[in-house]
């Protein structure tokens, strides 16, 4: 038996459309003889919907076209849909009016539906809202074969691979019992970095454990602040490798079932990354690319400062979008250095993008001789310094309303962290391409990308010259990081170095550390105490923020559920 998996993109709520891309793909999957065709899980609807399924007219015409699909398809398929399914005890019974569930559709109807059993509640996570838990062992029988079904979360519980369970049914080991062939599972599994390996790593356990092939479908794209990377794969009995599907782009692949064996056999593998700054680039412009796309713009503009931040921001937006489709606009103040004007063209002349270079010094004039009466008698500081970026960020903005840009703020996420940037400032913007990567991780990217000039056509990054070594001048990674907002900043004024800085966030943020932990690593107690402050104050801007591209596991987004007016202190070392 062949068995195809389709890796999709859908676009939340384009029902009409997802379900074309479904038909599409099995088409083209019986053409090339597959039995079976995987879906991800919520296909139908894309994932995840959120509240959109709480409009019961949403949740007809999911079940309208999934009907109207069932009769579409080729007759000699099978194909498992995501989809939601009505409870129809919860008036009776209690409970959430839904479920999270897979559609078997053969021969012009539904012919079994499945339901998702473990409901994750972490991080983005919050299916407890609109579902409720499947109870039973979900399998059905294809020509003879007999094939578990599990979506996302049902595999995520298996207490010797984790040390201990999180739920009290393991799916897994139930289809086990039953003796089926083999398992599939339909994923929406966001990306964050390192996650892959993970995968499988859990995957092959189970694999090894139940004596079970394992096909695991994902979902692919960017949808709002979240990336979904693709990359499903399969297992034989082994928990060898035997197929895997492209990272970050939609893919067919087929794997076949040999029923004498009772494996799967070797099929197509991609590859792996080779870094993680090759993996995260490659998140950053699907995410970018499908914000752009599925919000119905298709042009970007964002502001260049000559620094690192714009830099990656500016060559991430070109690589998604095509240097024709990025203006970079550069607003020099009279504190802004040459070197960062000659950074940020050599940029643009890298990229092919083009710029326009509109000076704020006149502004910044008009709004101290303003503010002049108000103001007397008091020192230059914070204010007057944040006005320079708030006017920086009312051009942009009216450069995105009278074009019809998409605005790119450019913050990187230890700045976001902390507290340093302006609100209606260096803030504004549609979407915070880099908001989820840390400044040194920043560096980090832009370095690996500067080896690949000889892919700069690959990556879609324009007009390279062809005498060009790099794609981001050398001197935006060499020299000091300044806001420049006043004479010989640089951001080390008030931050500490962001070696330093990232470490303690990483220690704070995604280990959960304590002070007393993160001081016995090395650091001094009371930077590591300020950090603390400044992230807690800095709570207020980030609700305000723009959503921020996710690609860790604890990014300031849909999983960060902090209070604003907080007196929690008990977290710093001091007290």
């Amino acid at each position: 038996m062949k068995i195809a998996i389709a890796q999709l993109n859908p676009i939340i709520g384009d029902l009409p459309g997802n379900a074309k891309e479904i038909l599409e793909a099995a088409k083209k999957a019986a053409s090339v003889g597959a039995r079976l065709l995987l879906t991800p899980e919520l296909s139908l609807c894309g994932y995840p919907p959120r509240d959109l399924l709480l409009n019961p007219s949403f949740v007809q015409a999911m079940n309208f076209y999934l009907q109207q699909l069932a009769r579409d398809l080729p007759s000699e398929l099978a194909v498992l849909v995501g989809t939601v399914d009505e409870n129809v005890k919860a008036h009776s019974n209690g409970g959430k009016s839904l479920f999270n569930s897979i559609a078997l559709l053969e021969k012009g109807t539904v012919q079994q539906i499945f339901h998702k059993r473990l409901l994750p509640t972490y991080d983005v996570f919050d299916e407890n809202r609109y579902f409720e838990a499947g109870l039973q062992a979900n399998y059905f029988s294809l020509d003879d074969i007999h094939i578990g079904v599990t979506i996302c979360e049902d595999l995520w519980n298996d207490e010797e691979f984790w040390g201990k369970r999180s739920y009290t049914t393991n799916p897994i080991a139930d289809l086990a019992i039953l003796g089926v062939d083999f398992v599939v599972n339909l994923s929406a599994s966001p990306y964050s970095v390192g996650k892959q390996r993970f995968r499988e790593e859990m995957l092959k356990h189970s694999a090894v454990r139940y004596g079970q092939p394992l096909i695991y479908a994902n979902q692919v794209g960017g949808n709002d602040d979240l990336i979904f990377d693709g990359r499903s794969f399969a297992l034989n009995r082994k928990g060898e490798m035997v197929c895997r599907a492209s990272g970050f782009e939609k893919d067919l692949v087929v794997v076949e079932f040999d029923e004498v064996q009772k494996d799967l056999q070797v099929g197509s593998i991609a590859p792996r990354y080779e870094s993680e700054d090759e993996e995260i680039w490659h998140a950053l412009v699907l995410g970018v690319y499908d914000y752009v796309r599925k919000c119905g713009f298709s042009k970007v503009v964002l502001g260049l400062s000559g620094g690192i931040d714009s830099s990656l921001v500016a060559a991430v937006a070109t690589a998604a979008l095509g240097p024709e489709n990025v203006l970079g606009v550069l607003l020099p103040s009279p504190y802004s250095s040459e070197h960062s004007i000659g950074d940020a063209l050599g940029l643009a002349n890298n990229l092919g993008i083009k710029t326009q270079i509109l000076p704020i010094g006149k502004l910044m004039e008009g709004y101290d001789n303003t503010l002049a009466e108000l103001f007397a008698g008091t020192e230059f500081g914070l204010a007057e310094e944040n006005l320079q970026s708030r006017i920086r960020g009312n051009l942009l903005m009216a450069i995105s309303n009278k074009f019809g840009h998409l605005l790119l703020s450019t913050g990187n996420k230890s700045e976001v962290a902390v507290g340093y940037c302006t609100l209606y400032g260096d803030m504004n913007g549609g979407l915070a391409a880099i908001a989820d990567v840390p400044k040194t991780r920043v560096y980090s990217i832009c370095r690996w990308l500067n080896t690949q000039v000889r892919f700069s056509k690959q990556w879609g990054l324009g007009k390279i010259p062809s005498n060009a070594q790099y794609i981001i001048p050398e001197n935006v990674l060499t020299k000091a990081p300044s806001a420049e907002l006043k004479p010989g900043q640089v951001d080390q004024d008030s931050l500490p170095p962001y070696d330093v800085l990232d470490d303690i966030l990483e220690r704070l943020i995604h280990q959960h550390q304590s002070p007393a932990q993160i001081v016995a690593a090395g650091h001094e107690p009371g930077i590591v105490d300020r950090v603390i402050d400044l992230v807690a104050r800095a709570e207020f801007k980030r609700r305000q923020a723009p959503p921020g591209l996710k690609i860790t596991d604890r990014a300031f987004g849909t999983g960060w559920r902090m209070p604003i007016a907080s007196k929690w202190v008990g977290m710093k070392y001091s007290s």
